[in-house]
């Protein structure tokens, strides 16, 4: 049977977990910040990943839906989810194994903030920033400055 204090901290977790997914390392932290234990928070958290409750895997895959909406690239997807503590591994796979054309989302991201390639090379320069900041890489960035005005559903 489970102690008070082990009851306290699922508590807390499952809290947390009904509103969104966390990554664990999110979970522990904000389980410390509670007052928890980490030994009691780690034996929690590997319950609760035992019950799939909380998945790294599922977590990044939320992610990743989440940010493709806001019209984010790969690139910065992935120094997201590390910072999240979530493992490189897994970030590969999740990029890997998702039916995305980040040419295409680079286009529309593109398009949605700005109506033309620009006239001058400093606006240029700008859009291409605007996609790098964005995530997208150089091949992405110059496709879509090439073709953001166009069907890109190619």
């Amino acid at each position: 049977m489970a102690s008070s204090a082990t009851k306290t901290i699922e508590d807390d977790a499952i809290r947390l977990l009904a509103r969104r997914e966390y990554s664990r390392a999110e979970l522990a932290g904000r389980l410390a910040a509670k007052g928890h234990d980490s030994r009691e928070v780690h034996e929690c958290l590997d319950d609760l990943a035992a019950r799939d409750l909380q998945s790294d895997a599922r977590f990044a895959q939320s992610f990743l839906r989440s940010r493709l909406s806001r019209g984010q690239g790969a690139l910065k997807i992935r120094g997201e989810l590390q910072q999240r503590g979530v493992d490189r591994e897994l970030i590969g796979d999740t990029l890997v194994n998702t039916d995305v054309d980040w040419f295409a989302i680079a286009c529309d991201t593109l398009a949605r903030r700005f109506d033309s390639p620009g006239d001058t090379p400093r606006e240029r320069a700008r859009r291409e920033r605007f996609l790098a900041g964005r995530g997208f890489d150089f091949e992405q960035v110059r496709h879509a400055l090439s073709h953001a005005w166009e069907e890109c559903d190619d």
